[in-house]
């Protein structure tokens, strides 16, 4: 190891840099990670979340290389999953059931991203949301971890009820997770929207019962069609658009629930019918990212052989194609999960397929 690095910096959305960057120091119960693999996240893509230049990245899975004093319970050469933002127990959001909400969250990070050659975890993060992954969850899979937890957290107040119609509203990563997962909480009938067909039959392969493209049916009246003559006990709206919130509320029985599984930018308004928000009786939902709790959940899960994982992996890039990787992710086309390989693309993967 030298003391420099190859790392990829967001400077803006059409200006992705690959970096030499010093390789970080640790101190006292810290760990340092090679980077096996990163993916992507569509979060990238919002200007509006970030600050730049940033190294890219959040969602890595590394294998330990140095252990800082004081750490026992890893190994050099173990493979882990550290979550790139942690909790703390000890605060009022926390126990109320919301750490992914207190300020002290968002202040931890991996240093300095997951898109690089090596990054930094703190005694922080060893100590609330770090593991060694069992041989049998591969690395690709194991790139799910962070973002389908997000999706398993969300699904925990969706108040879904054993053989519920749930509906998904947007098709791509994200919403695949929601459509693949929801069964493990009791939907019965899981439908997922979406305006590329092609989104639409993956959503199929990862367990949606039936699809809608609202560029050419009327959803609710396909729901209607399917559903019994009702709406959806719960929707889901993925997509970050005021028109999506406004289709998957449409789709909601009375008494159901809107869960709001991705961000509006900030300032945009969303404006509801005061009398139908009072009769209807719908609840509306969110949840911010994931905390320890779901990562556990969702690695038991993984090693279950219970979520198809690897599956969801549609592309593949060297660290150095990391522009066009980002390109392909912004583009939002025919792409899922986008993985990036600093060490270079796995021999039995040819390359970004």
């Amino acid at each position: 190891m030298t003391g420099v690095m190859t790392a990829a910096v967001y400077h803006a959305l059409d200006d992705i840099r690959i970096e030499e960057r010093p390789v970080p120091a640790i101190g006292p119960g810290e760990m340092l990670l090679k980077t096996l693999a990163c993916g992507l996240c569509g979060g990238e893509t919002m200007a509006w979340y970030k600050s730049e230049p940033k190294v890219l990245g959040h969602e890595p899975v590394g294998e330990v290389v140095a252990l800082g004093a004081g750490v026992t319970e890893f190994r050099i050469g173990d493979r882990v999953f550290v979550n790139h933002h942690v909790g703390r127990t000890n605060s009022h959001l926390s126990r109320r059931g919301h750490p992914t909400r207190d300020p002290f969250y968002r202040q931890t990070e991996l240093d300095p991203g997951g898109v690089c050659e090596f990054y930094r975890v703190t005694a922080q993060h060893l100590a609330m949301d770090a593991h060694v992954l069992p041989d049998s969850i591969s690395t690709e899979a194991a790139v799910t971890i962070e973002p389908w937890s997000c999706v398993l957290s969300g699904l925990k107040v969706c108040h879904i009820q054993p053989g519920d119609t749930v509906a998904v509203v947007g098709a791509g990563f994200m919403g695949q997770g929601f459509v693949h997962l929801a069964p493990l909480f009791g939907a019965g009938k899981v439908v997922a929207l979406d305006f590329s067909d092609w989104r639409l039959a993956r959503a199929r392969e990862f367990g949606a019962t039936h699809t809608i493209n609202p560029k050419t049916e009327d959803a609710a009246e396909m729901m209607r069609t399917f559903n019994g003559g009702r709406l959806a006990d719960t929707v889901i709206a993925i997509a970050p658009f005021p028109s999506a919130w406004e289709q998957a509320l449409s789709l909601v029985e009375v008494g159901g629930c809107l869960h709001l599984g991705a961000p509006l930018p900030p300032e945009t308004a969303w404006v509801r019918d005061g009398n139908r928000a009072y009769f209807d009786q719908v609840t509306v939902t969110s949840r911010y990212s994931c905390d320890h709790t779901d990562t556990y959940s969702y690695i038991r899960l993984l090693e279950a052989g219970r979520i198809m994982a690897a599956q969801a992996i549609s592309h593949r890039y060297d660290i150095r194609d990391s522009a066009e990787a980002f390109r392909i992710l912004a583009e939002a086309e025919e792409s899922l999960k986008i993985v990036i390989y600093p060490g270079g693309v796995p021999a039995e993967f040819s390359k970004g397929a």
